[in-house]
């Protein structure tokens, strides 16, 4: 039967061309086969200890150990599975990040300016779909932290509210983060980051990008900033 012999031989070529590699992702349709011999070869992959299934669609081949492959760094899952600006840690996650928590999440928690991938073990995604502002900016990693941070500050900043005010004051005069991307990423956040942004760029005497950040309602720019007042 010659199809079955050609199916055969172009999986002993596949297996053969994933066994050479090294740190790389791979997918199905990454594969000359097709249908179940596909998933046949890469299920046998993963059983050998030559592949690690990272999520549904999505294997890694890295190095072997004596517990078996591989993970790849949380970093490039992240950047494979979400790619693009606008994509940075948010929780607890982007607290740490900043520094303003010395809390270390168990999984990271990514948000992403669009729907959200599937989770994986170590990788927990937050969809920010409305948020599409943070693209068109080109916000970093970094940059995202530092709106999740403002909008989620009662529940994941732990330092007292003037020294994390002087922490993210800091990061931005240092040129860590970008102050004009911020106030261009912000068009479409929360009312609470946008006062808390527009406040803290006010501080650093970045007047003029703080007008560009849209001013939000009077009681919503007087509760975002009754945490400020409170520590003064």
């Amino acid at each position: 039967m010659p199809t079955i012999t050609r199916d055969r031989s172009t999986a002993a070529q596949e297996r053969k061309r994933v066994l050479r590699s090294r740190d790389e992702f791979w997918r199905p349709s990454d594969l000359a086969t097709s249908g179940s011999t596909t998933l046949h070869l890469l299920s046998g992959l993963v059983e050998a200890g030559e592949l690690r299934r990272i999520r549904r669609g999505l294997y890694w081949r890295g190095n072997r150990t004596p517990l078996g492959m591989s993970y790849p760094p949380t970093e490039l899952v992240i950047a494979e599975l979400a790619p693009g600006p606008g994509v940075g840690p948010t929780e607890l996650d982007a607290s740490n990040r900043l520094r303003v928590s010395t809390q270390v999440p168990q999984k990271a928690h990514i948000a992403v300016p669009r729907r959200a991938p599937e989770s994986t073990y170590d990788i927990d995604f937050y969809a920010r779909p409305a948020r599409r502002a943070r693209v068109a900016a080109g916000l970093g990693a970094g940059e995202v932290a530092l709106l999740e941070a403002l909008d989620q500050w009662e529940r994941t900043v732990e330092l007292p509210p003037a020294e994390a005010w002087e922490r993210f004051g800091e990061l931005i005069r240092s040129g860590q983060l970008r102050a004009d991307h911020l106030a261009r990423g912000s068009e479409t956040e929360p009312g609470t980051v946008r006062a808390r942004l527009r406040a803290l760029l006010e501080s650093l005497g970045e007047h003029a990008l703080a007008e560009q950040i849209p001013m939000p309602d009077r009681r919503t720019t007087d509760s975002a900033l009754a945490i400020l007042r409170s520590a003064a």
